[in-house]
């Protein structure tokens, strides 16, 4: 039988859960029994009495249980003192900051224990219902164009009043992957006119099926490849054309959304500090690359900056105000991962209580440490600091 524990989250400013009652109780008809600590779901909306109904035991914060199960699913990381209490051969999964981590590798390595970083997930179709950081992406594109709309200084939408007509707010989206999708659905059923800039020309057609106007990437430029589903860094000769391609469209937006990423690298810088003059006072810039360094200068993660009547918010944790439905979604992700895990034991070995089969995909995408060594060197090396121009 699996025994997994659910901790109350720690790290400040998260609300989210990795486990709701819903998937508590979804595993447990796999055999998988539950271990919660108190108030681990009440920032979430999730009650201690909701997971003992489904037969999850409640934990107090000292209790010695952290050295019993066989897995822990989280949100961050726990801190090392935590980590350190797990016995050898334990599972541990979420979203664990994997780029540069090499403390993190330390604890881990040093108690023999396997981690699973959902950062790291291969997209592939299979893992489609797993994929954590689509269903986040989703949230913070969608809360990203309420922040902008709460700063706005004018309407959204079209409106014909006896005093005259309001012309619709014109918004401007870095990025077309999940949230700068998300947001362009939401600005338009905003009643906003929405242009995307992708450095993907394929992004056209989703653009254009949701009501959005594509702004195709520069031209005799090469554009950054993909890899596994994710974007690859781009040159700096790039980056310049599409700065300045965007020049005209910054004069022209009411909100611009920046969504632009790499995974273990810094964010590309899109928006300069001399492009920034272009933006009209009383628009709104929401970068929610911040945390990766920004796609937009002068942005501060956790802060709104006011830069010559412009609001540029810093919003590096959108999910977190959204716990309720954000952990809902995280927690199915991490529902679906754990049974195939269950129904996938390695073949021709005894399962354990918390089955890794290293010849998955899935499995060796995102498996970060397991057996005393790190294996995704390639992780740690990618996050080595790169320069990236204003």
């Amino acid at each position: 039988m699996t025994q997994l524990l659910i901790p109350r989250e720690r790290h400040p400013g998260e609300t989210r859960v990795a486990a709701t009652p819903e998937t508590v109780n979804r595993l447990s008809s796999r055999g998988v029994r539950f271990a919660v600590e108190r108030g681990a779901g009440a920032a979430a909306g999730f009650s201690d009495q909701a997971y003992s109904d489904v037969g999850a035991a409640l934990l107090n914060d000292d209790h010695g249980s952290w050295g019993e199960v066989d897995g822990v699913l989280c949100v961050q990381p726990p801190a090392l003192e935590r980590i350190a209490r797990l016995r050898p051969g334990a599972v541990l999964v979420g979203l664990l900051a994997p780029y540069g981590a090499e403390a993190l590798v330390a604890g881990l390595n040093d108690r023999q224990l396997s981690a699973l970083s959902l950062e790291l997930l291969p997209r592939i179709s299979r893992a489609q219902t797993m994929d954590v950081l689509s269903s986040q992406a989703n949230i913070a594109g969608y809360k990203a164009v309420l922040l902008a709309a709460a700063a706005l200084d004018r309407y959204v939408p079209m409106l014909m009043t006896a005093a005259g007509t309001i012309q619709p707010a014109r918004a401007l989206i870095l990025g077309a992957g999940v949230a700068g999708l998300q947001a362009l659905a939401t600005a338009r059923r905003l009643g906003a006119v929405v242009v995307v800039s992708d450095v993907r020309p394929a992004a056209r057609e989703q653009v254009e099926s949701l009501g959005g106007r594509f702004l195709a990437p520069p031209e005799q430029v090469p554009a950054p490849a993909e890899q596994g589903g994710y974007a690859q860094q781009a040159t700096e000769d790039f980056l310049a054309a599409q700065r300045r391609q965007l020049e005209e469209q910054l004069a022209l937006a009411d909100m611009v959304i920046c969504t632009a990423q790499v995974p273990g690298r810094p964010a590309p810088r899109l928006i300069s500090e001399a492009m920034l003059d272009h933006l009209r006072p009383g628009s709104v810039v929401v970068d929610l690359a911040v945390a990766q360094g920004g796609n937009c200068a002068a942005t501060v993660a956790g802060r709104t900056v006011e830069r010559n009547g412009v609001s540029l918010i810093g919003a590096d944790a959108l999910p977190c105000s959204v716990a309720h439905h954000a952990s809902a979604l995280y927690a199915r992700n991490l529902a679906a991962l754990v049974e195939h895990l269950l129904d996938s034991p390695p073949a021709g070995q005894e399962p354990g209580p918390i089955p890794l089969n290293l010849e998955d995909p899935i499995v060796a995408g995102c498996l970060f440490t397991h057996g005393g060594s790190c294996r995704r060197e390639d992780v740690l090396a990618a996050s080595r600091p790169v320069e990236v121009a204003a």
